[in-house]
């Protein structure tokens, strides 16, 4: 695992951004079609933003995997991801991407058994995914599925986790943040041919330290990354705080 730290957050989401961007516009050129998985947590808004505008991609072109989604959250809620997959990437793209698979958090079931067969058949070029402050990707908590052959797995969310999206603003008390979620897992995001990790803020210090410094577990999702071949980590000040040396 490649790790870039910048001074502030804006740096590193533009830089981030480009990166990604850089990554779909090769895809494009070699195969004449790229496919991403997005994250859609308020780490990545901002490097979202400056994907959309990275000039040189045709997303009519581009195939757009969802990441997670909440289980039994009422359409159209603020906190919902696709809600906010919609407004901060699909809608400020120039053309709209050739496909975009939405987690269905109604039909939790038939949606893992259908997007199995989807994922399956198409490779991933570009994973853009963040770590949460418990070290999970996606909704993959700790202890963490290292080992699932599923593409999507129906999750409980643990207490660190619904806290953090709680003290983010997304829900008025704890007792509101759903229990359960639909994740992408772990295997599934490490068969991404690249990986672009951004990972902003104090509050994910801990979080970064584990997965740079501490061993691969499951107890801290996010080391898995240091295994894959081709995965950037994007940090900025903050979030690189705590680790005993920097790259």
């Amino acid at each position: 695992m490649e790790i870039k730290i910048y001074r502030n957050k804006t740096e590193m989401s533009a830089a981030a951004a480009e990166f990604g961007a850089e990554l779909l516009r090769k895809a494009l050129h070699s195969r004449g079609e790229a496919v991403m998985i997005a994250a859609t947590a308020p780490s990545q808004f901002e490097m979202m933003e400056h994907l959309t505008a990275a000039p040189g991609i045709d997303w009519s072109k581009v195939t757009i995997f969802h990441l997670d989604e909440y289980i039994g959250l009422p359409a159209g809620h603020r906190a919902g991801f696709r809600l906010n997959l919609r407004k901060n990437l699909i809608d400020r793209l120039p053309a709209a991407p050739k496909k975009v698979w939405y987690v269905d958090g109604d039909h939790p079931e038939e949606f893992c058994s259908s997007i199995r067969r989807v994922m399956a058949e198409i490779p991933v070029d570009v994973a853009f995914v963040g770590v949460g402050e418990n070290g999970h990707i996606a909704f993959n908590d700790p202890p963490a599925d290292f080992e699932t052959g599923e593409a999507f797995k129906i999750v409980t969310l643990d207490h660190v986790c619904r806290n953090q999206q709680f003290t983010e603003g997304w829900f008025p008390s704890l007792d509101a943040v759903p229990t359960t979620a639909l994740s992408m897992t772990i295997p599934q995001i490490m068969k991404s041919a690249a990986i672009v990790n951004v990972v902003p803020d104090s509050r994910k210090a801990a979080a970064v330290r584990g997965m740079v410094e501490g061993a691969v577990s499951n107890l801290c999702p996010a080391s898995i990354l240091r295994t894959h071949g081709n995965c950037t980590t994007f940090l900025d000040d903050a979030s690189a705080s705590l680790l005993a040396e920097r790259p």
